[in-house]
């Protein structure tokens, strides 16, 4: 069975097409830096908003008409599956991620659950053995279902704990027998609303026991996929422990998980931790964390993760800026967590946000690599920094002075003089690269 009848398979046709079922600049086999635009962006399709998402919002019940809404049950998971994969063919994706209540509803018992999951997982896998589309990873669902009201891992109930633990124990295999390569944990309720009645050491310490426990168990099964972390501040709940890109890493380095995890960043919950995008990734990158992308945008006007598709050229081209000096995202990708807006309620608005989002990306992949030959923002940096590459600098640089040394050296100094940082002048600078990108 066919759901989008009316799409035939997307392909480029550059920047002057009209086409809106075409691409205008990503071109999937062009050569950017020695790799294939497809090598870099490694995009992915997020199963839950694409083929799940029904467009409610807080205030709304949802909008959207899926062709294969018309069934229920484990029939409507197995029409999402043929949907699923006719989309991810026509778009040419190369990747997919999902949570597993997105593919298999829960039963009556977890044992129930586990059988719905093996019947659609094998589905899957099947569609799998002739799609060029891949797992980029999967993850478990702890944070609809009210048996997660008080979070999952830090539950204040050791039966949700255990309950927890043996979901993504399922995750873990599943991810094997798929092929995935990441593994994705997002605490959405894994935190606090008020510390009156919260133990917060013991929930931290038990959080780390659950990650401890999820790595020997990826070990023992054989599954060598890189286990992410997804950071995000609140909502829903009001702290969340994986804050931020710097809160993790505190936490990792403190429980001795910073070998086995790197992040999975997601554009909208850098926004809702009132930091930009890049960042994260920065941060990630210098710390050899930056492991993959949820690919989004967020709304500075509302409080609320909105998830929409990435459209804004200049955080498109800062993040893959980001994504180049750490040398690509190894085993992750650019996966799209967006949602088409409660307006876009047809079918094919999914084809639309999904080339809106990708040609964004191919441009920001077009311009940041111009911008690293020319090393326009590396030359900046040097320049604004070469006091420490020389004199007294150097040796504060080289960890070879004191600060007995370095009261002598202030004391014999005249007026401290200073360059300008140019800010302005730079993202003009930034402005003419990206109108220029059709020469690249």
């Amino acid at each position: 069975m066919t759901f989008f009848n009316d799409v035939e398979k997307v392909q480029y046709e550059g920047p002057r097409s009209t086409n809106p079922y075409a691409f205008k600049y990503y071109n999937p086999e062009e050569i950017v830096a020695g790799k294939t635009m497809a090598e870099h962006l490694r995009f992915s399709i997020a199963y839950w908003h694409t083929f799940v998402g029904d467009g409610s919002d807080p205030f709304g019940v949802g909008t959207m008409q899926r062709p294969w809404d018309q069934y229920s049950g484990m029939d409507l998971a197995k029409a999402r599956v043929e949907a699923a994969f006719e989309f991810f063919e026509k778009l040419n994706v190369p990747y997919f991620c999902f949570h597993d209540v997105d593919v298999a509803p829960e039963g009556e018992t977890l044992a129930d659950t586990y059988k719905n999951l093996d019947e659609i997982v094998l589905m899957i896998k099947d569609y799998m053995k002739t799609s060029k589309t891949k797992l980029l990873w999967n993850t478990a669902n702890m944070f609809t279902h009210p048996r997660w009201i008080h979070g999952a891992a830090t539950s204040p109930n050791a039966d949700v704990y255990a309950y927890a633990a043996a979901k993504v124990k399922k995750g873990l295999e599943i991810g094997k027998e798929l092929g995935a390569e990441n593994y994705v944990f997002w605490g959405g309720r894994e935190g606090y609303e008020t510390l009156l009645n919260t133990n917060m050491k013991l929930e931290l310490d038990n959080l780390a026991r659950f990650f401890h426990m999820a790595v020997d168990y990826a070990k023992e099964i054989g599954f060598d996929a890189q286990f992410l972390i997804e950071p995000k501040p609140k909502e829903p709940t009001k702290h969340q422990y994986d804050f931020d890109v710097a809160t993790g890493i505190a936490f990792l380095k403190t429980y001795g998980l910073d070998e086995h995890f790197k992040f999975n960043i997601e554009a909208n919950h850098a926004t809702l931790a009132g930091h930009t995008f890049e960042h994260e990734l920065h941060l990630a990158r210098i710390h050899d964390m930056l492991g993959s992308v949820d690919a989004n945008q967020g709304d500075t006007l509302l409080g609320w993760d909105t998830d929409e598709f990435p459209t804004d050229l200049y955080t498109t081209t800062l993040a893959m800026y980001e994504i180049l000096k750490n040398g690509g995202l190894g085993k992750g990708g650019l996966n799209f967590d967006a949602k088409v807006r409660r307006g876009s309620f047809e079918a094919n608005d999914l084809f639309h946000a999904h080339i809106a989002g990708m040609d964004s990306f191919a441009i920001g992949l077009k311009v940041a690599n111009q911008l690293l030959e020319d090393r326009v923002l590396e030359d900046v940096i040097d320049n604004r920094y070469k006091s420490y590459q020389s004199g007294i600098g150097q040796k504060i640089a080289n960890n070879d002075t004191n600060l007995k040394e370095l009261e002598a050296y202030a004391l014999s100094l005249g007026e401290i003089k200073h360059s300008s940082g140019q800010q302005e002048r730079i993202k003009a600078t930034l402005n003419q690269y990206l109108l220029r990108v059709n020469e690249y």
